[in-house]
């Protein structure tokens, strides 16, 4: 789209960006084999670990397309990219201390809750989406993997369900094309070569170029840093207790060494740790996604595997990962916060809707900016609740948590945080990059109407914690005339 040579992409951003994931999924597979050797259990999982994809957005529309097109100069558009991924790093790496403390005081549902909404809207519904696109290949994938994994049906051969699930799909796909005749011998797979990913630090010169784009990778750095956070949680939810720091710290290592080698996405700890426990994955499935990651994109021999398996086929493990790992918040919390995990997807709902109306807007050559009267607004107030949406989700679902816990203290100061947040933008930042910004210089009202409501949220909240409490058996009931008391 803009114009970058095959060249700077491939043999230095992607093979520098693989080596951050190489990386993390080596660390991440040492952690599981030490924490299978300290519990003498032999079904310890290893966290999954890979590109964070929402920045892989980011970064191409938000840092290294602009700079492309105002300065024609790629080579300085990749210098910026690698800065802003370095520094990404850095604030990850200072962030990673407070993990443990944020896991202990946030309630389970918050931090499950908004993984759910990701794993269910994102992770499931979009790849949903690609499978109907073929409907006969994805649909014949899911439900061999879903017949394995939870009817209990042990698949020929006694292959694990996710590869027999993807193989089926492979095999229909290809069956069907050859059936019709536009199945092709020989597709083209590109001439693979060498490319390993070297440090340099030529980003040191585009750093004062990197600086106004920061404020569109820091929100970005935090919502990985939410991420990690819930995902740790998920994997100690399953059975494994990895400690926060080091997960995070991980991860924010990783995304510095990427960025001094030519990466310009930053990594993160993958959703879907239960699904993988699932699926019979333990110490070792990460060890073998950093020699495929890692090593294939340094040899670039990944556009084999991209050509080979059909999207569709793949697509069902995704979606198995998003009903696990939905399941899992339901199940995981405490009864009672079944609606705090609830609220946790509405705002992953409104990011997921931005995804998919930017989408259709690009393809019939439009943009948000066309929009006018009450889609214009609608527009706006997706924004507004998508962007940050993770934090969000965490901040609502940990507010109704202390809520149904009646700890309304608690509910006051998580609005009050809330309310900080939306004053930099981390929450409901109206620009369309998603872009934090200083509270004395906001980019329009809604940020400081926004900061004031949650203000208002946590007066009430405090003043609540004096009021009279009705008895438990009584919260929620429905009288005879259909109201609530």
């Amino acid at each position: 789209m803009f114009g970058f040579p095959a060249d700077l992409v491939l043999r230095r951003m992607v093979p520098g960006t693989a080596l951050g994931v190489l990386l993390g999924d080596v660390a991440y597979t040492w952690m599981a084999l030490r924490l299978m050797k300290r519990t003498g259990r032999t079904d310890v999982t290893a966290m999954p670990f890979g590109i964070d994809t929402p920045t892989v957005f980011a970064m191409v529309f938000g840092v290294l397309g602009p700079v492309m097109v105002v300065t024609k100069d790629p080579v300085l558009a990749w210098k910026v990219g690698m800065a802003v991924t370095v520094v990404i790093g850095l604030i990850k790496t200072v962030l990673s201390f407070a993990g443990d403390w944020t896991r202990r005081v946030v309630p389970r549902a918050a931090l499950l809750g908004s993984i759910a909404g990701v794993a269910i809207l994102l992770i499931a519904y979009l790849p949903a989406l690609k499978i109907f696109r073929d409907p006969l290949t994805g649909m014949v994938a899911l439900v061999v993997l879903l017949l394995g994994l939870m009817g209990g049906v042990r698949m020929p051969l006694s292959l694990p369900a996710a590869l027999a699930a993807v193989l089926a799909g492979t095999a229909v796909h290809w069956g069907g094309k050859w059936l019709v005749g536009t199945a092709t011998v020989s597709p083209a797979f590109g001439n693979p070569a060498l490319a390993v990913p070297l440090p340099t630090l030529a980003w040191l010169d585009a750093l004062p170029a990197a600086l106004p784009y920061l404020a569109i990778a820091v929100p970005f750095a935090l919502i990985t840093i939410v991420g990690g956070i819930d995902n740790t949680e998920s994997a100690a939810a399953a059975g494994d207790e990895y400690r926060t720091r080091d997960i995070l710290l991980t991860e924010a290592l990783a995304t510095v060494a990427a960025g001094v080698c030519g990466g310009v996405v930053q990594n993160t700890p993958y959703i879907g740790h239960p699904a993988y426990k699932a699926m019979g994955c333990r110490a070792g499935y990460t060890l073998a996604a950093a020699v495929v990651i890692g090593v294939g994109a340094m040899v670039g021999v990944l556009t084999v595997l991209v050509k080979v398996l059909p999207e569709a086929a793949v697509s069902c493990i995704l979606v198995f990962i998003g009903l696990e790992i939905t399941a899992q918040a339901f199940h995981a919390s405490p009864a009672r916060h079944g609606p705090a995990v609830a609220i946790a997807l509405v705002p992953v709902a409104a990011a997921m809707t931005i995804i998919q109306v930017g989408g259709f807007l690009a393809g019939v050559d439009r943009s948000a900016s066309d929009l006018t009267g009450d889609a214009a607004r609608g527009w706006q107030a997706l924004l507004l609740l998508g962007n940050g949406f993770i934090l969000t989700a965490v901040v609502w679902a940990a507010a109704l948590a202390s809520m149904l816990d009646r700890r309304f203290a608690a509910t006051a100061i998580t609005f009050a945080i809330g309310s900080l947040a939306t004053v930099v933008g981390l929450m409901h930042s109206p620009l369309p990059s998603g872009a934090v910004f200083w509270p004395w210089a906001p980019p329009g009202p809604e940020p400081l109407r926004l900061a004031g409501t949650y203000g208002i949220l946590a007066a009430l909240a405090w003043i609540a914690g004096f009021r009279r409490l009705a008895p438990p058996d009584k919260i929620g009931a429905v009288d005879s005339r259909g109201g609530s008391p």
